[in-house]
């Protein structure tokens, strides 16, 4: 039986890497906040092109990163098995692969932008969003590259890169935004002389994520190009990444939009429950950070203990019981006070009391969202892939959002049904996923080739 010890040396472990893992996911998303200001200042159909512009470029990723996050169970399970050099030489398979299929993603991401005049959206609105992904094209293809470098160093239990990354990108992307959005104005309030810069708007927004992608991906790439080995290994095959890969991928496509579906419906129900919606889908995903850091880190780990041949189960059921700790501290907070959390987003009466009844309902779902999110981490480190995948998709779309338009759109329990809706669809992943993950560790868990 394992002792106090390692459990507690266990515990450590997750946390330490799980920490800068979650801070760093945290200067992406802090990324897109700093967009939104320096955007926001300038009118609202420029603000509103780039928020959908950013919303079909998140969907445009979706399989680059699913290529990237291949990389956990690969390189986890080749240095948990003494192979740095496989782990190594998936990275490079993983980096060409994630660009190859970014492409056509790309390319859809465009044509998809022109098609929005058929959905009624104004054509000056679509010029916007087409001169927002025009901007950002770049970036599409250094995501994945950054995704697959991070998982690689990761594995390595090299987390640091990844946060200084997250920071210097940071401070591009805030420097250079409001120099291209607002051209010479920006320079004036730096305190420096006009040169004749254009605004270039939402093409600039984009181009200053661009340029902020390539600097995440450069500095993690360059940090991972020191593990590389004396000689060259042989390749891993692109269909092993493929094959990890792309269920990956279509997980994240199936939770976004579901996430896109949802706030649609808000939308059709008011002004007020739209930003209700928002407010506390901003507060969740906030508190999401946390527990996205302790499922990376139990992926990492699961894959070392598969590596070496050992049993993952411990060590699973240690990051799903720190992930239930995290999450369910957040859950006391949005029980306690969510009108005050709420405040602080807005002070419309409407909005805090709709907003206050969706952090209650969320205080349930950040336990479910936690326990999934631990066991996909889980899962994915033991290179099962495929059934999570099936999971996400039935209980989101056969479960959650059938429910979420009944209770709130056709029963008329409005913005609080659809989050009832959301919450049910959870516990489903989160249940089966949960016991996905201890069935299979029943017994030896296989490598991934």
């Amino acid at each position: 039986m394992a002792s106090a010890d390692s459990y507690r040396g266990e515990a450590r472990s997750l946390l330490r890497l799980a920490v800068p893992i979650s801070l760093a996911q945290l200067g992406l998303v802090s990324m897109g906040l700093v967009d939104t200001a320096i955007v926001g200042r300038l009118d609202v159909d420029v603000l509103a092109g780039t928020a959908m512009g950013r919303s079909i470029a998140l969907a445009a990723t979706g399989l680059g990163m699913g290529v990237g996050y291949a990389m956990e169970p690969l390189a986890a399970q080749a240095v948990g098995g003494h192979q740095p050099e496989r782990a190594y030489s998936a990275l490079r398979t993983a980096v060409a692969v994630g660009m190859l299929v970014t492409v056509p993603c790309a390319a859809l991401a465009l044509l998809g932008a022109q098609l929005l005049v058929f959905a009624g959206i104004d054509a000056h609105l679509v010029s916007i969003v087409t001169a927002f992904l025009l901007g950002q094209l770049p970036g599409l293809f250094a995501f994945p590259v950054y995704v697959a470098a991070r998982e690689f160093l990761a594995a390595h239990g090299a987390t640091r890169p990844a946060l200084v990354a997250a920071v210097v990108a940071n401070l591009a992307n805030a420097l250079l935004g409001a120099v291209l959005v607002h051209g010479d104005d920006a320079l004036v309030v730096l305190g420096l002389p006009r040169v004749g810069l254009p605004r270039l708007g939402a093409l600039g927004a984009g181009l200053a994520t661009s340029l902020a992608s390539l600097v995440l991906a450069g500095i993690v790439l360059r940090s991972a190009a020191q593990f590389r080995p004396a000689t060259r290994p042989p390749p891993v095959a692109a269909t092993v990444v493929l094959h990890l890969g792309i269920p990956i991928g279509l997980q994240f496509l199936a939770e976004i939009g579901l996430f896109s579906v949802v706030g649609l419906l808000a939308g059709a129900l008011g002004e007020a429950e739209a930003a209700a919606h928002q407010v506390a889908l901003a507060l969740a995903a906030f508190t999401f950070m946390g527990v996205y850091g302790i499922g990376a880190a139990t992926g990492v780990m699961v894959g070392h203990a598969v590596g070496a041949g050992r049993s993952p189960r411990r060590v699973g059921g240690q990051g799903l019981l720190l992930g239930m700790g995290v999450m369910g501290a957040a859950s006391i907070l949005f029980a306690s006070i969510p009108d005050l959390l709420v405040g602080l987003f807005t002070t419309d009466p409407q909005v805090v009391a709709i907003g206050t009844q969706l952090l209650r309902i969320a205080a349930l779902f950040q336990i479910l969202d936690g326990l999934q999110a631990v066991a996909s981490g889980a899962l994915r480190g033991a290179g099962d892939v495929r059934i999570p995948f099936i999971v996400h998709f039935v209980s989101h779309y056969v479960i959650g959002l059938p429910l979420a338009v009944l209770l709130g759109i056709v029963l008329g329990y409005g913005v609080q049904g659809l989050w009832w809706g959301i919450t049910a669809g959870l516990a489903s992943v989160a249940t089966a996923l949960v016991v996905r993950f201890f069935w299979l560790t029943r017994s030896g868990v296989p490598r991934v080739a």
